[in-house]
């Protein structure tokens, strides 16, 4: 009790001391998490001009933007994609809340007009647009969906984006005129001409051996070129990939396979019964195909010409007859047989005309469509039966009728167009019919009425039934490659990883330079798990990893980390060492050379005196010796007959002399030359305006971050 006692009188010491323990727990975290500090939250993507962007509403529009974009588009481009454009929202944004710049209601509304007049269901009985059209549109679309609403909503935003953009720019454009001076000044660009005589002394004159740069003289340089050299964080690894592809045992084995087909076999390996049909002698050959060789590629119906057939074996395929057998034969990843099923002559082009009547949940049916599939197929049938007896009513129908907007501006024709460019549907109709049928066919766009119109040059074509297995690794050899990576990443994770391949005949990949947001790397494709391993934190240099790849393995190695700041001097010294070797021959030039006319100089470097006629400003380039804009620019602060001392120029070291000036023609007005400069000026508005405000942004970027994939 006396303990209790003395603990109730000391509680307000207690939770002093509980406090201060909590406190310095939360602080440790923090000091232990420095990003917790100095970062923006973890839920912010970016902040541009001050407006943040929430990971939630940024990933959301990349989910969008990445089904709009299809499989063919990685995760990381459609992210980049996303990135610019709220970018270039946020800092247009900006632009338009300064100068309080707006779309207010009655504009939307002939923007609306605008974009929406063409449109049928908007449209009242005189094919104007119908404002009250849209109004119960808007209307009925806010009660009955919510998501078509948003959807509505999003491409008014949009809309008004446009809007904003187009007024900012045109802004933009109407202040930059072309005064008179511009012109004169244009005009005098072009037309004022100068003829010069010159000697140019080569920097190839000077062999680059002797010439010495060294490392500090690249680190000096880059430090007075700062703005050049800036880059952002990298990595540099090195690997060695794995692959798991067929060995020739493999190959043989598939082929092996195959040959049984050919031939047939009653009895297996073992002396057991096991009858199978040689090929040539099977008369289902879809379902022998499909069902018993259990094809990696099924049967295909179609016929196919010569030069549809793999190039290699093109001629003895063609030249089978019916029945006979090709094979086994290697095609891209597949070993093949293949057996001419049926032969028939086809033209090899057509030329059809068509209307196309869609249905709901046709490919490619718009919203307007409403018809089912039983009143597509009744309309097709009327239409036919007209057209039957009034051909000439084709053109009318297809203006009226099909939703083939690639074709309706053509009375719906398709010309003169090869075998198996359509469906299969059309296709076997256009080409299996003759010229002069008419008829509905039925495909996934709906119910097409096709008339023939025109066929030529039958030739020989064959069905072909093909028995294919893919070239791939057997167990044994697939485990094999397992056993030889698993090997290599503990022999290299003991310390040297180029020697233990070199050992093994492993070859070692380097990748230099590589980016937080990159996505490829080269040889190996789309491999973000690599690039963000190289850039957690908690990757060290000379760390090893194994990756599991499509076909196989790569195991990397982490050879350095570049943090953002200037470029090293081994990484810029491709760029900067022809510079330094051109300023040192330069200096060597000027040194050795004393004369002081174009003929001593000539003489002493062992070349010759050259003249260039009409030379400008605007086009700075002396002929026999390249783009010399510094050489040309002295020549025009020269007098006539005046000698100038050593000038420096891209591709030597010069002395020119004037020969003679030629002013422009003096116009009583330079208006002309004006309207091209405000011409030009206007030309690179969207695209300079916008980066120039792009550049000059608060813009933090937080996407490495937050490890958006």
């Amino acid at each position: 009790m006396a303990v209790l006692n003395k603990i109730r009188q000391r509680s307000l010491f207690l939770i002093l001391i509980i406090a201060l323990a909590l406190f310095s727990f939360v602080l440790a975290d923090l000091f232990r998490n420095s990003d917790a500090l100095t970062s923006k939250s973890q839920n912010v993507v970016a902040t541009i001009n001050g407006k943040d962007i929430t990971r939630e509403d940024f990933l959301q529009k990349v989910e969008a933007a990445q089904r709009q974009a299809g499989p063919n588009a990685t995760n990381t481009q459609v992210m980049n994609r996303v990135w610019d454009q709220e970018v270039r929202q946020a800092v247009m944004e900006s632009q338009f809340e300064e100068l309080g710049i707006s779309v207010e209601k009655d504009q939307m509304r002939d923007l609306l007009k605008t974009a929406l007049a063409s449109s049928p269901e908007f449209q009242n009985e005189a094919g104007l647009f119908d404002e009250n059209k849209l109004n119960e549109y808007i209307a009925n679309l806010k009660e009955t969906s919510a998501a078509g609403y948003e959807g509505w909503i999003n491409y008014e935003n949009q809309l008004s984006l446009n809007a904003l953009n187009q007024n900012y720019f045109n802004m933009v454009k109407a202040g930059l005129t072309g005064t008179l001076a511009e012109g004169e000044l244009e005009h005098k660009l072009e037309g004022n001409k100068v003829d010069i005589k010159y000697v140019q002394v080569s920097y190839s004159t000077i062999p680059d051996s002797t010439v010495q740069v060294s490392k500090s003289d690249i680190s000096s340089y880059i430090k007075d070129n700062k703005k050049q050299f800036e880059v952002e964080a990298s990595r540099d690894i090195r690997f060695v990939q794995f692959d798991e592809v067929a060995s020739v045992e493999d190959e043989a084995n598939i082929k092996a396979e195959l040959e049984t087909y050919v031939n047939g076999r009653l009895v297996d390996e073992r002396g057991r019964k096991d009858t199978i049909v040689a090929f040539s002698d099977v008369k289902d050959n879809e379902e022998y195909i499909n069902s018993i060789t259990r094809s990696d590629l099924k049967f295909d119906d179609r016929f196919l010409f010569k030069s549809s057939l793999p190039t290699e074996v093109a001629d003895d395929i063609i030249g089978l007859n019916e029945g006979e057998v090709y094979g086994p034969y290697k095609d891209n990843s597949y070993f093949k047989i293949s057996k001419v099923v049926a032969v028939k002559q086809i033209p090899d082009s057509a030329k059809v005309r068509h209307i196309l009547i869609p249905f709901v949940g046709a490919q490619s049916a718009g919203p307007d469509v409403t018809q089912t599939e039983t009143e597509a197929k009744n309309t097709a049938d009327s239409l036919l039966a007209v057209l039957k007896t009034n051909r000439s009513k084709f053109p009318d129908f297809v203006t009226d009728f099909s939703s083939d907007q690639g074709s309706v501006d053509k009375g719906g024709r398709y010309d003169w167009h090869p075998y198996n460019t359509m469906v299969p549907e059309f296709n076997d109709f256009e080409f299996e019919g003759k010229t002069g049928d008419l008829g509905v066919v039925k495909t996934v766009f709906g119910f097409h009425i096709i008339e023939i119109e025109g066929q030529k040059d039958p030739k020989k074509a064959v069905q072909v039934g093909t028995i294919a297995r893919k070239i791939e690794p057997s167990e044994a050899t697939t485990d094999k490659v397992f056993r030889d990576a698993s090997n290599f990443e503990i022999e290299a994770g003991k310390g040297d990883f180029e020697g233990v391949a070199k050992e093994s005949g492993f070859t070692v990949r380097p990748v230099n330079g590589m980016k937080a947001l990159d996505e490829s790397i080269p040889g190996v494709g789309n491999q973000r798990q690599i690039v963000r391993w190289s850039f957690n934190e908690e990757s060290e240099v000379g760390e090893i990893k194994r990756f599991n790849i499509p076909g196989g393995y790569v195991i990397a190695q982490l050879v350095a980390k570049h943090e953002a700041g200037l470029m090293s001097a081994e990484d810029a010294t491709a760029q900067v060492l022809p510079i330094l070797k051109k300023e040192k021959k330069s200096e060597i030039i000027r040194e050795r050379v004393s004369a002081t006319t174009l003929e001593d100089l000539a003489a002493a470097e062992k070349t010759t005196v050259r003249t260039a006629n009409g030379v400008n400003m605007k086009n700075p380039t002396i002929s026999g010796a390249g783009r010399e804009p510094l050489v040309v620019g002295a020549a025009f602060g020269l007098d006539e007959g005046e000698t100038s001392n050593l000038i420096d120029g891209s591709n030597g070291v010069y002395m020119i002399q004037v020969i003679k000036k030629t002013p422009a023609v003096e116009l009583d007005n330079y208006q002309a030359s004006a309207n091209r400069v405000a011409t030009q000026k206007a030309s690179a508005v969207n695209s300079k305006v916008y980066n120039a405000l792009k550049n000059a942004a608060d813009i933090e970027d937080n996407r490495v971050q937050i490890q958006i994939q």
